[in-house]
């Protein structure tokens, strides 16, 4: 199913309020989208009440009749009197179960594989000989393997550069044979010798944009080598994607430049998150959790709800029926 052409920060369901009630019923959230309907409950309560006060009189014409002719009339049974039957209350019951419709009470979908391409992540991973003869390469890959630990049913891609930039796994879900390729990386996956990583982030976004990712993530592992303007061009064509950038700062000291501290990248894409080599609890935190709050905040989360208010609607036009229902002589 593909929600990329409904979703967006511009996505409201018709009639939708800024702020959606949500309400816990027998372990069930169920989430009102309209739930500015329910105002119009009490005015048909209302009305309701009126109408079954006036239909319990016999009728204006009372008024100009002298009380003692209307008790003589009613002992010899020649005066009807209004009827309070469930037949005239059936066109409020109906109105309020249309209201209740209207609110829009939906349910979280289940399903969360039909909806694999609002969120993804590409791993970045940066191969040169500095990062991979450095000692601190196989905590670079601990960070990597656990960052995909806990994506669940986010899918993952792989993108390794060095000279060049190369799509090591596209984006798959299969997290356990992409950790094993991770693991695999070493200083001669690249041949290509040199440092390109905007080609990299570009292959990245070019992922992201293909997929068609609403809430994508974008994890760069690197000590900095090659860092530069169009590297900057390049985070910010992610941010423009609607991505998030997160930099793993590496500081390594094989090679003839040092590597960059972690508030040089603090000002890419607007503000990117950045990690030590080290910091593995938090990154896992972050990454675990980040998906979900922006699917939120964009109203996205939307997508992944099921409006049950169709159904009322159908069980509300049911009570119609007895209004056609001959009555007895």
């Amino acid at each position: 199913m593909d929600l990329a052409r409904a979703a967006g920060r511009s996505f409201r369901p018709w009639g939708r309020s800024d702020e959606a009630g949500v309400m816990m019923m027998a372990g069930w959230e169920i989430i009102f989208l309209r739930p500015q309907w329910f105002l119009a409950l009490p005015v048909i309560a209302t009305l309701a009440v009126l109408w079954m006060r006036r239909a319990g009189r016999p009728g204006d014409w009372q008024a100009h009749i002298q009380p003692e002719l209307l008790q003589a009339l009613a002992r010899m049974g020649r005066m009807e009197k209004g009827r309070r039957s469930l037949v005239s209350a059936l066109p409020f019951l109906v109105a309020g179960g249309v209201v209740l419709a209207l609110t829009g009470p939906a349910v979280q979908t289940k399903s969360a594989q039909t909806f694999r391409n609002l969120d993804g992540v590409v791993f970045v991973m940066d191969v040169s000989g500095s990062m991979t003869r450095d000692p601190v390469w196989p905590a670079v890959i601990t960070m990597a393997r656990g960052g995909l630990s806990v994506l669940g049913s986010k899918p993952a891609a792989l993108v390794v550069y060095a000279g060049d930039s190369y799509v090591a796994s596209p984006l798959t879900t299969d997290h356990e044979q992409l950790g094993q390729t991770i693991a695999l990386l070493d200083d001669k996956t690249v041949p290509d010798r040199g440092n390109r990583p905007a080609l990299a982030l570009s292959d990245a976004a070019d992922l992201l944009e293909q997929a068609q990712i609403l809430a994508g993530d974008v994890i760069w592992l690197t000590d900095g080598g090659g860092f530069g303007p169009d590297v900057t061009k390049a985070a910010d064509r992610i941010s423009a994607l609607g991505a998030r950038l997160s930099v793993v700062a590496v500081q390594t000291s094989v090679g003839d430049s040092a590597a960059l501290p972690p508030e040089a990248f603090a000002k890419l894409a607007g503000g990117a998150d950045v990690f030590a080599s080290d910091d593995l609890r938090a990154f896992m935190q972050a990454l675990g959790g980040a998906g979900a709050a922006r699917l939120e905040r964009q109203d996205l989360r939307l997508l992944l709800l099921e409006d049950i208010g169709r159904y009322l609607l159908v069980l509300a036009m049911m009570p119609l029926l007895f209004m056609f229902r001959r009555e007895k002589a």
